[in-house]
C-alpha cells in the first residue's frame, strides 16, 4: 500500500531530514584518512541522539548499526567496523535514517577521502548529477519508470552502469514502503506519481558491470567485478510545485528550476 502524507506529516519529515542533512554536513570534516567506519557510525549515532532523535536502522530486520558504511567496491549495506580504516583515495558511502518524533528521513552521501583519482572524481560527479536527473522527473502525473529511465540513460551515456539489485523506495511510517523506485527502466511505465507520496531516489553507479554480489553476512552488496561504486540519495515529497527535497544540504538545488539537467 502506498501512503499519501499530509502537509503536516511532510513538514515533520522535513524537520527529520534537516537533522539528517546537518549530520552529513558535519561528516565532511570528520571523514578522513585514519578514521574507522566504526568511528563514523558512532559519530552519526551520537549526533542523532544528541538532537533528540533515534537511529531506526538499529534493529531493522536484525541490522545492528546506525549507518551503512560502504567503501570502494561495496555498493551498499557495508557493516561499520573498527578494522576498516579509511585511507587516502578511498570512496565511502554513508547511508543512514533519522527518526525524529516519529517522522523518518533517509539519505546516503558519498565522500572522497583526501585526494581521489580522476576516475573516482568523475564517478562521484556523474552519480551526484544522476540523483538530480532522477528527481527532476518526480512530478505529479509522471510515472516511476520516468525516474529510472532518465537516470539509466544519463549514466550509461557517461560510460558507467546502474545497479539493478538495490533500489529506492517509499518511506514513512516505516523505513521501506511501497512503491519500489528502480534507477533503470522504461519511461511511461510503473506507478503514477501523486501528490503526497514521499519516496527516495538513490542511484548506485558502478565503473564496470552493474551486477552485484552479496557478502556472507547476508547484507553487504559489492560489485561483481571489483569495480568502484558510488551512491547519492535524497528523501523527497511529490507536490504540486514539484519535488520537495526533505534531506536538502546547503548548496544543493532547492527547486526543479535549479537542476538545469
Amino acid at each position: 500500500m502506498i501512503t499519501l502524507k499530509s502537509n503536516r506529516e511532510i513538514d515533520a519529515m522535513d524537520k527529520s531530514g534537516a537533522l539528517l542533512a546537518s549530520i552529513h554536513v558535519a561528516l565532511r570534516d570528520f571523514v578522513k584518512a585514519g578514521v574507522s567506519t566504526h568511528d563514523i557510525d558512532k559519530f552519526v549515532q551520537n549526533k542523532i541522539e544528541a538532537a533528540g532523535g533515534s537511529a531506526p536502522q538499529i534493529g531493522y530486520e536484525g541490522y545492528k548499526y546506525a549507518t551503512c558504511t560502504s567503501v570502494n567496491d561495496e555498493i551498499c549495506h557495508g557493516f561499520p567496523s573498527k578494522k576498516i580504516i579509511l585511507k587516502n583515495g578511498d570512496l565511502i558511502k554513508v547511508d543512514f535514517c533519522v527518526d525524529l518524533d516519529g517522522a523518518l528521513s533517509d539519505s546516503c552521501w558519498s565522500y572522497i577521502v583526501g585526494q581521489g583519482s580522476d576516475e573516482v572524481k568523475r564517478l562521484y560527479d556523474v552519480t551526484k548529477k544522476a540523483l538530480y536527473v532522477g528527481i527532476s522527473q518526480a512530478t505529479v502525473g509522471n510515472r516511476i519508470g520516468d525516474i529510472g529511465h532518465a537516470i539509466q540513460t544519463y549514466v550509461e551515456g557517461e560510460g558507467f552502469s546502474v545497479v539493478r539489485e538495490f533500489i529506492g523506495h517509499g518511506i514513512g511510517p516505516t523505513i521501506h514502503e511501497a512503491p519500489s523506485v528502480p534507477h533503470y527502466g522504461e519511461a511511461g511505465q510503473g506507478v503514477r506519481l501523486r501528490k503526497g507520496m514521499v519516496i527516495t531516489v538513490e542511484p548506485m553507479v558502478n565503473t564496470g558491470t552493474w551486477k552485484a554480489k552479496v557478502d556472507s553476512n547476508g547484507w553487504t552488496g559489492r560489485t561483481e567485478d571489483g569495480g568502484l561504486s558510488c551512491q547519492f540519495e535524497h528523501t523527497f515529497a511529490i507536490t504540486d510545485e514539484g519535488p520537495r527535497i526533505l534531506t536538502l544540504q546547503p548548496g544543493e538545488p532547492k527547486s526543479l528550476a535549479d537542476f538545469n539537467y
